[in-house]
């Protein structure tokens, strides 16, 4: 886990047969719950960890840069079995940043992070739409 203070590691699937891949990074408590998530419920018929990159500008250096997507996950919803990219974030990066920041510096980083993650989450839906997949971002709040 080292110094971070944020919670990070690997996680060991139990049911292993639903895992594609060979290992799930999670890099927070977030992502955690969510693969503890995918690994237990019955309706995910499989899942991944970081295995789809998507490629994408960022309108801050015009540079193609590799996005790679938090989740695949397959879910058995019904008759229908539906495929889904899932990025899991905390719900206050998922909206534009406030001036509510005392320090400018801060206030600058958010947006700098907001212009990136926008850009990152258009490629991923419109990759996303052309692979028959919906595209989710997740937030603590959905994760309750």
């Amino acid at each position: 886990m080292g110094s971070s203070k944020y919670r990070q590691g690997i996680f060991w699937p139990k049911n292993k047969e639903k895992f594609i891949g060979t290992k799930a990074v999670f890099r927070s408590g977030l992502e955690l719950k969510f693969m503890r998530f995918c690994d237990g419920n019955p309706n995910v018929v499989k899942w991944s960890s970081e295995s789809v990159v998507v490629p994408y500008v960022s309108p801050l250096d015009n540079k193609t840069h590799r996005y790679y997507v938090d989740n695949f996950v397959m879910i058995k919803e019904g008759n229908i079995l539906k495929k889904y990219l899932i990025e899991i974030k905390p719900l206050r990066q998922t909206t534009p940043p406030t001036t509510k920041y005392k320090k400018k510096k801060h206030l600058l980083y958010e947006q700098k992070q907001w212009i990136i993650n926008s850009s990152k989450w258009d490629a991923a839906r419109k990759y996303a739409k052309r692979k028959g997949y919906e595209f989710k971002i997740i937030t603590d709040k959905d994760l309750k």
